[in-house]
C-alpha cells in the first residue's frame, strides 16, 4: 500500500494576464520579449490532502474526487508508462474542496502521479513530476501548485515563454515558522472550467498598460522578497495587500471588482481595519487570507467566526513538498 499527503496552495496573483507577446523598450518600441502570467504563492498545510493505493482487481477510486482521481491515474499508465500497470484502488481520505483557490486539482493530480509511479518502480524526479504535470494538463498558465508540490515554502515563477510548457521557478524560500495564516472560506465557488477560459480571454483583448506589471514586479522582488527574508511581517503584509488587491482590479471586468465575491471586500476591509496588515483572495476565491503573528491567530480567527458565518482554519505555511507515508495500521 502507498500513502501520500499533500498540502493546498495559495496564489496571491499573476504578474501578467498573457495578453503582450512584446514589452517596450526604453526607445518605446515593442521589443522585449514578454512572458505570460508568472506569480507569487505560498503553500500551507491545511486543507491539505491524502490518498492510499492499493492493489486490486481492477482500477477504481472512492472518497472525494474520486472520479478525478481515477482519471489521472488512468490516463498516466495509458499515457505515459508506455506499458500496462497492475490495477490499483485509489482511496481518498482527505480532500480540500476543488475550485476554492486551494490548487486541489494541481495537488490531486501530482498526488495521484506520485503513488502511480511508486507502485511502478519509478523513480519521482522533479523533470518526471513537471512531465507527469503536463500530460495532466496542469501549469497551463500557473505552476506554483507543481513546485509547491515538490517543495512547498514561498514560491516566485516567472511566467511562460511561447516555447514552455511550464514555467520556471526563480524564488523559493522557507516560511517564517512563527507567521501564521488564517483561511477564511466564503459559501462560494471560484471561477473554473470553461468559464474560467473565457474570462481570460476577455481579459487578454483589454489593453493592460505594462506599468501594471512592472508595479506587480517591484511589490515581488523589493517588497515581499526582501521582507520575508528579514522576516519583518508588517512589510511583508503591506506589499502583499498592495499586489494581490492590484491583480484584483486586473481582474475586475470580468470578477465584478477587486475581489470575485461582494462579502470577500467587507472581510478584506474588516481584517484590515484590525491591524492585520496581509490581506487578500486566493486565485479566483472564494478563499481569503490573512497573514499573521502566532500570538493573534487564533483570537482573530475566533473573532471572525463570531462575526461571520464561514469556515475558518489557522494554518503554518508549508516548508516541505509532498510525502510518501507510512498507512496506518
Amino acid at each position: 500500500m502507498i500513502c501520500v499527503e499533500a498540502v493546498s496552495r495559495l496564489h496571491f496573483g499573476l504578474f501578467t494576464l498573457g495578453g503582450a507577446t512584446h514589452w517596450p523598450g526604453c526607445d518605446g518600441v515593442a521589443s522585449v520579449p514578454a512572458r505570460r502570467f508568472g506569480g507569487v504563492g505560498l503553500m500551507v498545510q491545511q486543507p491539505g490532502l491524502r490518498i492510499r493505493m492499493q492493489p486490486a482487481d481492477e482500477w477504481s477510486a472512492e472518497g472525494p474526487l474520486a472520479d478525478r482521481a481515477l482519471s489521472y491515474a488512468c490516463r498516466l499508465a495509458d499515457g505515459l508508462l508506455g506499458r500496462t500497470l497492475p490495477p490499483q484502488k485509489i482511496i481518498l481520505e482527505h480532500c480540500a474542496a476543488e475550485h476554492a483557490g486551494l490548487g486541489t486539482g494541481t495537488q490531486l493530480a501530482l498526488a495521484v502521479a506520485l503513488a502511480v509511479m511508486s507502485s511502478a518502480g519509478i523513480p519521482w524526479t522533479e523533470s518526471f513530476a513537471l512531465t507527469c504535470a503536463s500530460l495532466l494538463g496542469r501549469g497551463t498558465r500557473s505552476a506554483l501548485g507543481i513546485y509547491g508540490f515538490l517543495q512547498g515554502g514561498f514560491l516566485v515563477e516567472a511566467g511562460k515563454a511561447d516555447d514552455e510548457a511550464i514555467s520556471p521557478l526563480v524564488f523559493c524560500n522557507d516560511f517564517p515558522a512563527d507567521w501564521r495564516i488564517v483561511l477564511i472560506q466564503l459559501p462560494a465557488t471560484g471561477l473554473h472550467g470553461s468559464a474560467e477560459r473565457q474570462a481570460f480571454a476577455q481579459l487578454q483583448a483589454l489593453p493592460i498598460p505594462p506599468a501594471a506589471t512592472d508595479t506587480l514586479a517591484r511589490l515581488a522582488l523589493l517588497g515581499m522578497i526582501p521582507a520575508l527574508l528579514d522576516r519583518d511581517l508588517p512589510a511583508f503584509g503591506e506589499a502583499l495587500y498592495d499586489f494581490n488587491r492590484r491583480v484584483g482590479e486586473l481582474f475586475a471586468p470580468v470578477q465584478g471588482g477587486p475581489y470575485a465575491h461582494p462579502a470577500a471586500a467587507e472581510v478584506v476591509a474588516f481584517l484590515r481595519s484590525r491591524g492585520v496588515h496581509g490581506v487578500g483572495q486566493s486565485s479566483w476565491g472564494p478563499t481569503l487570507f490573512a497573514v499573521i503573528e502566532e500570538a493573534r491567530a487564533e483570537q482573530l480567527a475566533e473573532e471572525i467566526r463570531r462575526r461571520l458565518d464561514v469556515s475558518v482554519i489557522v494554518t503554518d505555511a508549508a516548508n516541505d513538498g509532498a510525502l510518501l507515508v507510512q498507512p496506518e495500521e
